[in-house]
């Protein structure tokens, strides 16, 4: 499915801030860029390790600096995680139990689960109590353990499963506090970016960047109230836990 046509984001009230975390990434810099297209938000906040003030996932302050710069430029209607790690020139994906490596496992958690998990708890707060509001983080289908069928990836598929289980955690207590506002994970499919790139021969399909922030603000926008706390891929269809 191609998002087409033009992302308004209309289930969203008029006003407020849209938040992007990550905005250094490919597909956190379309989000951005998408956002920036529509009329629909007061204020596009971007952060990254480059931005002002900056963000770094090991270094919560900066977070807790970040929803502070965000919130006080008004309500945050959406923010979208974009952050995520799968593999650099230090480590990468695990293809055996054999190349299991505690700091490399220890990394990925800091990375894929206890920075965002930071992240939820300095802007969950600052969302508002009425009307929709989304919080999204970008997950994967491999963190799955349903859909696990191929094994492997040991510290990716671990790092995402853990935040799968937060951000179903954080939903119920959001709930309490903001009865319209959803707390989701969100599968972007295979991106044409950095991360991907070595395991692009796979076969899988893959998108482009700005394809794939279309498609994604369009699942986003569809969000039925009773979605709170779920997985989704890019076509708004649910994963399996």
């Amino acid at each position: 499915m191609e998002a087409t046509g033009t992302i308004d984001l209309g289930s969203f009230p008029t006003g407020g801030v849209a938040v992007v975390l990550g905005a250094g990434g490919g597909i956190g810099g379309a989000l951005v860029e998408t956002l920036r297209a529509t009329d629909r938000f007061a204020h596009i906040v971007a952060f990254s390790r480059s931005t002002s003030p900056p963000i770094d996932l090991l270094d919560e302050v900066s977070l807790e600096r970040a929803a502070a710069f965000a919130g006080d430029k008004g309500a945050l209607r959406l923010v979208i995680d974009a952050t995520g790690f799968l593999h650099d020139d230090q480590q990468g994906p695990e293809k055996s139990w054999r190349q299991l490596d505690a700091a490399n496992l220890a990394r990925a958690f800091a990375l894929n689960a206890i920075g965002p998990a930071l992240i939820m708890k300095h802007f969950l707060p600052a969302m508002p109590r009425l009307g929709k509001a989304v919080f999204a983080t970008l997950s994967a289908r491999v963190g799955s353990i349903g859909d696990n069928r191929l094994g492997g990836w040991y510290a990716y598929r671990a790092s995402k499963a853990a935040l799968n289980q937060l951000v179903r955690t954080a939903s119920i207590e959001l709930a309490r506090r903001s009865p319209e506002a959803l707390c989701v994970a969100l599968h972007p499919g295979t991106v044409a970016t950095a991360l991907s790139a070595p395991f692009a021969a796979t076969g899988l399909e893959t998108h482009t960047p700005m394809a794939t922030a279309r498609h994604l603000l369009a699942v986003v926008d569809r969000l039925p109230a009773d979605a709170n706390g779920g997985f989704f891929d890019w076509r708004g269809q649910a994963v399996a836990w």
